[in-house]
């Protein structure tokens, strides 16, 4: 057995170990579609439940929610789709530092309420060990609701569940991370349905141009565009025609950030 094939076969065991019927919150991202797809095995030759419960809501994109459903078809999962909307909660919408703490909470008291309905005894998600050394204030919620972080447990890094998506054949293995929509726009700032829809569209236009990950940071009136300095060029190259489009959807200024892409720069 590779050592994919071990950490895989690690991971199904101690998933395997938990008690009754299993529920995985489940974006379509590598993490928590490994934790999805080695519950499915885990479970299967004892006859339990495995289900895929994927959050749908005014912060997440149409594109991931439509990866998700591919991947879980990939998994041969279940999968259900909880319709929610985070900006009802206050303390969401006003987007303080704590928000993604306010934000868990609201979704998985949804989930473990999904869970008591359908009878599901535990409810799993895809925490790894490197989520641990990051500002991540979401993670205190979803410890306090009794929510299991397989990954997390076992100590494995991005590296390792790369690994085992890779073993497991599943075409999100190299996908990088997609957080949610809220984190484009800076802390203290009111999070409004309308902008973050229109931030959406124009990540999603920019991904039909732009090579590798981007991110779009709304300033106030200034748009701030982070990409991977080796497509500056691809930028400068269809200027015109990325203006135009961001333009149309209403922003201002447009400016791009020569640091480049940054994963959680809104965070400093």
């Amino acid at each position: 057995m590779s050592d994919a094939g071990v950490l895989a076969g690690r991971l199904e065991d101690y998933i395997r170990g938990i008690h009754g019927d299993i529920c995985t919150a489940f974006s379509g991202g590598v993490d928590s579609s490994v934790v999805a797809k080695a519950a499915k095995n885990a479970l299967a030759s004892d006859g339990r439940r495995a289900v895929a419960v994927t959050f749908v809501t005014p912060l997440q994109s149409r594109e991931d929610t439509e990866i998700a459903r591919r991947v879980a078809g990939e998994i041969g999962t279940i999968q259900v789709e909880l319709a929610l909307d985070p900006l009802t909660v206050p303390n969401v919408r006003q987007n303080s530092r704590e928000r993604c703490y306010f934000c868990k909470k609201f979704m998985f008291t949804s989930l473990w309420e999904f869970c008591r309905e359908k009878g599901f005894s535990a409810a799993l998600d895809g925490t790894n060990a490197d989520d641990t050394g990051h500002y991540r204030p979401g993670l205190r919620a979803v410890e306090e609701l009794g929510v299991i972080s397989p990954l997390k447990e076992l100590g494995y890094i991005k590296r390792d569940i790369v690994a085992v998506a890779e073993f497991y054949g599943l075409t999100v293995a190299g996908r990088p991370a997609s957080p949610c929509m809220a984190t484009r726009i800076p802390y203290g700032e009111v999070l409004d349905r309308e902008v973050l829809s229109r931030l959406c569209q124009g990540e999603t236009m920019l991904k039909a141009i732009l090579p590798g990950p981007l991110r779009l940071r709304l300033h106030g009136r200034v748009l701030r565009m982070e990409a991977p300095p080796d497509s500056f060029e691809d930028v400068i190259r269809n200027r015109e025609r990325i203006i135009a489009a961001l333009k149309a959807l209403g922003f201002v200024y447009i400016t791009l950030d020569i640091e480049g892409f940054r994963s959680g720069s809104m965070d400093l």
